[in-house]
């Protein structure tokens, strides 16, 4: 249950529209759900502002499939990351409205169309191997309500890639940079910018980028300003980052004012 719903519960309650035993029965599995296997955090889209998302490496179809039955009998969106098409197939069976995206291996059931922010997030990829990682980023800032922009393939081996879309850079409200091998990029987008940077390591590269440390390690001692660095393949991370980030921004000067 959302913020939304929640106010809508309680102003039916109040107005005598809705009785105290059907606000019961929607309260009652607040602030979680336990199912034997899992505790589900139906409280987390009210602290939060979305809802929990499911990992699903080392999750039998089972578990996922009932972990998303309960998030739906709550009635919250569901955003799935690591996800099998075998995973996704058994998903699709039961619930119709389910959307794969194949290469971030993300699921998603949103059957509202969600509002989306003024502010966009940009989600830049040094190279082609890096969209992955970089379509978790923006398929999480997306699903939890950022409009989003990508730019791929325009890392610091051609910089004059980078450069020839310097408007669309400096016009986002946040970046996320995704990058393997030397990770240099983040810096380079950085310091163009005086927006947020999020910076996302990837496992891609030859032995001595052993397996995203050198990218990692890259972003961390990064020598342009702004820059903040999630764990080596996590979008997810960064695309939630991005999202709460941007979502500050669209307060309006009033109530900046007042906070």
């Amino acid at each position: 249950m959302n913020q939304k719903d929640l106010k809508a519960l309680l102003k039916g309650l109040q107005e005598g529209d809705v009785s105290v035993a059907h606000a019961m029965r929607r309260l009652r599995h607040l602030p979680y759900e336990g199912v034997g296997f899992a505790h589900i955090d139906h409280h987390r889209s009210l602290r939060q502002g979305g809802p929990e998302v499911i990992f699903c490496e080392g999750k039998t179809d089972h578990q996922v499939l009932k972990i998303i039955e309960r998030m739906r009998a709550g009635g919250h969106d569901v955003l799935a990351t690591r996800v099998s098409r075998q995973t996704y197939a058994k998903v699709r069976k039961i619930h119709k409205e389910a959307m794969y995206h194949d290469q971030s291996r993300t699921l998603v059931i949103q059957p509202k169309k969600k509002r989306r922010t003024r502010g966009t997030v940009l989600v830049v990829s040094a190279g082609t191997s890096d969209i992955p990682v970089a379509e978790e980023a923006s398929v999480t800032a997306a699903t939890l309500g950022s409009r989003v922009d990508t730019l791929y393939d325009v890392g610091v081996a051609g910089i004059h890639r980078l450069l020839d879309q310097k408007e669309r850079i400096i016009s986002a409200r946040v970046l996320v940079v995704v990058a393997g091998m030397e990770g240099a990029l983040a810096s380079v987008v950085a310091g163009l910018v005086d927006k947020p940077v999020i910076a996302v390591p990837t496992s891609v590269g030859y032995g001595a980028s052993f397996g995203g440390v050198a990218a990692l390690l890259s972003m961390l001692n990064s020598c342009a300003s702004g820059v903040a660095t999630v764990n080596i393949d996590n979008g997810f991370a960064a695309g939630t980052m991005a999202h709460r980030i941007n979502t500050l921004g669209e307060a309006s000067p009033s109530k900046q004012k007042e906070a």
